[in-house]
């Protein structure tokens, strides 16, 4: 008994979200009036809440539940992220889901519950683990595609995303079959002990290939990419905030820790597939995104590349430094695409529609001129132009790539982000040179403004923040306990 409570203290916060959710559950459910409003402003606090208690939690290592979970800096560190990139997307939402259906409070609810499987996939120890709490996460997120059910694209992109999102589960659990049948165990301990102690086999590599086809799938790898333009355009614009964000984040977490942990002494098996799956994700990403004309399609595209760039950290030899570069590169990425979502959600057409193509922002920075500095700021950022955030987060990228002997990986991010630079800049042309669209205005959201502003001044003043905030000594200490 006392060691079930010492367990549950140290998941304290997800045993915070879970109950909370439930709880909101049934005061949606039982409570009709004002129920989505009740939902979001709570649900929104109960994020931050949990955010904030990742961060005073203890740091130290602790594996919990009969070796099922595990808590380090680097689960704390990522899930804080999670959690505060979930609670911002609740309040981008806010005034979309009241005008949309203001009694569908079941879409906060929906995001409490996918936010706690991807906080679970951070901290899974086995694979039994890993792959329940990838459904905990996904199961959500399939809901919130097609959560506008009188659109005809909206029921499109669930689907898609379901049957894409069953096969990448499918992928998964074949490999990790195949791993279990070569190792005998499904613990990543005992796993790591097998491969450390006795030459990799074949049997095994195809487990590990298998293993990384499922979890690539939800980073929007190449090969695996072929569902997020479709599912990002036909989501409503809130739900593609949310799949741009926190669960990119939570992929790319797992994938350091299954790498690094049972498949640390197989390294150079799978670094020959991270490396083609970053060169393929920059290069496809970043060409692809030139000739689009929706702006959740170019933002699609963009957020391939950018996986592309994350996984050259992913693709070198562990080392705290390493660490730290791809998860400051992917704070950067979440709070640069808060930023723009908060841009594109603030601007309407006449008839009510959120704006969906890059000719719909022409000559905004005549009627609204702080939406298109912030956009403009934001897409310099994702161009990686000095002095702004993005510029810092690929500089630790590339840097950590020629350390360690990757000269040609990171001379193609180089170039490749030359390529990507083109469309980012084309909207800053669209937003400042062209001739004014009369048809948009401005949505007036506090949520919206507030999120705006937090965005733009953390991407402007990154390397001030970063240099006086515990941010870096955070990061640094969350690649640390990664071995």
């Amino acid at each position: 008994m006392g060691s079930l409570l010492n367990d549950s203290l140290v998941i304290a916060p997800e045993l915070f979200l879970i109950v909370s959710a439930i709880i909101l559950l049934m005061l949606g459910s039982f409570k009709v009036k004002n129920s989505a409003k009740i939902v979001l402003y709570l649900s929104t606090i109960t994020l931050f809440f949990v955010s904030f208690l990742e961060l005073i939690m203890p740091w130290d290592i602790s594996i919990i539940f009969n070796e099922s979970l595990i808590e380090n800096s680097f689960s704390r560190f990522t899930k804080s992220i999670i959690f505060m990139s979930s609670a911002f997307v609740i309040i981008l939402s806010s005034r979309w889901l009241i005008r949309y259906d203001e009694k569908a409070f079941e879409y906060p609810i929906l995001i409490l519950f996918s936010s706690l499987g991807m906080a679970l996939m951070v901290s899974a120890n086995d694979l039994i683990t890993l792959y329940l709490a990838i459904e905990l996460q996904s199961l959500p997120l399939y809901v919130l595609a097609s959560f506008r059910r009188d659109n005809i694209n909206s029921g499109e992109a669930g689907i898609k995303y379901f049957v894409l999102g069953a096969l990448s589960s499918s992928l998964f659990l074949f490999g990790a079959s195949l791993v279990y049948g070569f190792t005998g165990s499904v613990e990543f301990f005992e796993i790591s002990k097998v491969t450390s102690y006795s030459e990799v086999s074949a049997g095994l590599v195809v487990g590990i290939v298998f293993i990384l086809s499922g979890l690539i799938f939800k980073i929007s790898g190449v090969p695996f990419h072929m569902w997020t333009p479709d599912v990002y355009e036909g989501s409503a614009t809130p739900v593609t905030a949310f799949f741009a964000t926190a669960p990119k984040m939570a992929a790319m977490c797992m994938l350091v820790n299954i790498l690094y942990g049972p498949f640390a002494d197989s390294f150079y098996s799978w670094q020959q597939i991270i490396i083609f799956v970053s060169i393929a994700s920059m290069a496809l990403g970043s060409f692809a995104a030139i000739k689009q004309t929706n702006i959740k399609r170019l933002l699609a595209y963009s957020s391939i590349a950018h996986m592309g760039f994350t996984l050259i950290a992913l693709a070198l030899p562990l080392s705290p430094s390493n660490i730290q570069a791809l998860l400051i590169y992917m704070l950067i990425y979440l709070m640069a695409n808060l930023g723009v979502f908060s841009c594109i959600m603030s601007l309407e057409k006449s008839e009510g529609e959120s704006v969906k193509d890059i000719s719909d922002l022409s000559g905004i920075s005549k009627k609204y001129p702080f939406i298109a500095f912030s956009l403009s700021i934001f897409m310099f950022s994702f161009a990686g132009i000095p002095p702004l955030a993005g510029f810092f987060g690929k500089y630790l990228i590339f840097r950590s790539a020629i350390e360690n002997g990757l000269f040609l990986l990171a001379i193609f991010g180089l170039l490749i982000s030359v390529i990507g630079a083109y469309y980012y800049i084309n909207i800053v042309k669209v937003v400042y040179f062209d001739e004014s669209n009369s048809s948009i205005t401005k949505s007036s959201s506090k949520g919206l403004s507030i999120t705006n502003i937090a965005c733009t001044i953390f991407i402007i003043f990154f390397i001030i923040i970063y240099t006086l905030s515990p941010i870096a000594e955070l990061a640094r200490l969350a690649g640390i306990s990664i071995n």
